[in-house]
C-alpha cells in the first residue's frame, strides 16, 4: 500500500495511490486506514511530503563507504542528529540554496515513518511501530558542517529535507537500491543491506532516547557518493520499491 498526502484546493488529504488514481482516506493513516468513496486522478493533485513530522531524527555514518569518503571513524553506536520540521518539503518543491551557502550537497536516504507512539521499544517489537518507508534527501551545507563541528546549522535550513513521494507500508527494507541522480546522471548507488545499524535497531535505539510520535521520520544514513548541487539543477532520489523523489534547486531570493 502506498500512502500519499496531497493538496486539493485549500484542503489537505491523505490517500492510497493505486496506479494513476488516489483513493482518499478518512482522517490520518496513523489512526487506521479508512478508505472513502472519493477517487482522484493523481496528476490532478499536488503531492506534499507524505507525513508532517514533529521531528526528523537522522543517523550519520551508517554506511562504511560513506565513512571512508569522509575520513571519519566507524561509530560504536548510532550517531544521531535532528532536522527541524520546517526543513521538510515534498516532491517537486524547490530546494532553496541559501545566500550564505558555499557548498550544498545531496544525500540519498531510506526513511522510516513511525506509525505508533513509542518509547523504549525492544528491537523485537520495533516493526510494530513502523508505518512504512519513503525516500529522503538529507540536504547539507558541507562547509558549515565542517566549520561548526556539529551538524545542526548545516542541515536545518528551510527546504533541506525533501521527503516522498509516498509511504510504502508493505515493503521489506532489506536489499533495497538507494540512488541519487543529478540532472539524470547517477551520483550515488548503495544498498540497504550495507547499513551498519539496521532498521529495527535504529527504532529501538532512538526510542530509548526520545519518544517517537506518529508521523515522525528516521533517516537511516546515506551511502557514498555525496556531492554538490547548484541552482538550476534537479536532484532525484530513487529507492527500489518506493519510487522517485525529484526536486529542483533554486537560489534564495534576496
Amino acid at each position: 500500500m502506498k500512502i500519499c498526502r496531497y493538496k486539493v484546493g485549500a484542503d489537505i488529504e491523505f490517500g492510497i495511490l493505486e496506479g494513476d488514481e488516489i483513493i482518499a482516506l478518512e482522517g490520518e493513516p496513523f489512526d487506521g486506514v479508512k478508505k472513502t468513496e472519493t477517487r482522484r486522478k493523481a496528476d490532478e493533485v499536488a503531492l506534499l511530503a507524505p507525513t508532517q513530522p514533529s521531528k526528523v531524527v537522522a543517523v550519520g555514518l551508517n554506511y562504511q563507504e560513506h565513512i571512508d569518503e569522509t575520513g571519519m571513524s566507524k561509530p560504536d553506536a548510532p550517531v544521531l542528529f535532528m532536522k527541524p520540521s520546517t526543513s521538510v518539503i515534498g516532491p517537486g518543491a524547490p530546494i532553496v540554496y541559501p545566500v550564505s551557502g558555499a557548498r550544498v550537497d545531496y544525500e540519498a536516504e531510506l526513511a522510516i515513518v513511525i506509525g505508533k507512539k513509542c518509547k523504549d521499544v525492544a528491537v523485537e517489537q520495533a516493526k510494530r511501530h513502523i508505518l512504512g518507508y519513503t525516500c529522503l534527501n538529507d540536504v547539507t551545507e558541507r562547509f558549515m558542517q565542517g566549520m561548526d563541528g556539529q551538524w545542526t546549522r548545516a542541515k536545518s535550513f528551510d527546504t533541506f529535507c525533501p521527503v516522498g513521494p509516498c509511504v510504502v507500508t508493505d515493503l521489506d527494507p532489506k536489499g533495497l537500491a538507494v540512488e541519487t541522480f543529478l540532472n539524470n546522471e547517477r551520483k550515488q548507488s548503495g544498498n540497504t543491506d550495507l547499513l551498519i545499524f539496521g532498521i529495527e535497531e535504529l527504532v529501538s535505539f532512538i526510542s530509548g532516547v526520545m519518544t517517537l510520535l506518529p508521523g515522525d521520520v528516521i533517516a537511516t544514513g546515506t551511502p557514498s557518493g555525496i556531492g554538490p548541487m547548484e541552482p538550476g539543477d534537479e536532484v532525484e532520489i530513487r529507492i527500489e520499491g518506493i519510487g522517485s523523489l525529484k526536486n529542483p534547486v533554486e537560489k534564495e531570493a534576496v
